[in-house]
């Protein structure tokens, strides 16, 4: 481990170690504090968790409006257009991507849509979807 020159170390406030500042300002880590560090981890963490937490609520929400718009194919309306779009919204949970919504909502229209149109629906709802979201913050 390299030595440094006594000049190049921080001094102490008030006696004590030349560590001993660091050990006055926040948690310490082998003398040394890391407490801005530690507070831009957590800000990064808490970010990340707000994003992911904001995608999947915007992604619920695009999928009960394609839900809605395909109650409406179907001649659904009120109470059972909502049942069904949360039926669709719930078929989401399957696996990971669009893919489930697809196959739920092209077996439930089966010629008033196709897949591919039902891909372009879902890809043009969710920035609708991001900004009720945001309305409603």
């Amino acid at each position: 481990m390299p030595r440094f020159p006594a000049r190049m170390l921080p001094k102490p406030l008030q006696g004590g170690t030349r560590a001993g500042i660091w050990r006055e300002t926040g948690t310490s880590f082998g003398g040394l504090a890391m407490t801005s560090f530690d507070d831009r981890e957590k800000a990064f963490e808490s970010k990340f968790a707000h994003d992911a937490e904001m995608q999947f609520r915007a992604e619920a929400r695009r999928n009960k409006l394609a839900g809605l718009w395909a109650a409406d194919l179907l001649g659904k309306t009120g109470d059972a257009a909502a049942a069904y779009a949360m039926t669709v919204v719930e078929a989401d949970f399957e696996e990971a991507g669009i893919e489930d919504v697809v196959r739920k909502l092209s077996a439930d229209l089966g010629d008033k849509a196709s897949a591919d149109a039902i891909r372009a629906k879902l890809i043009e709802l969710l920035p609708i979807a991001k900004a009720q979201l945001m309305t409603e913050i």
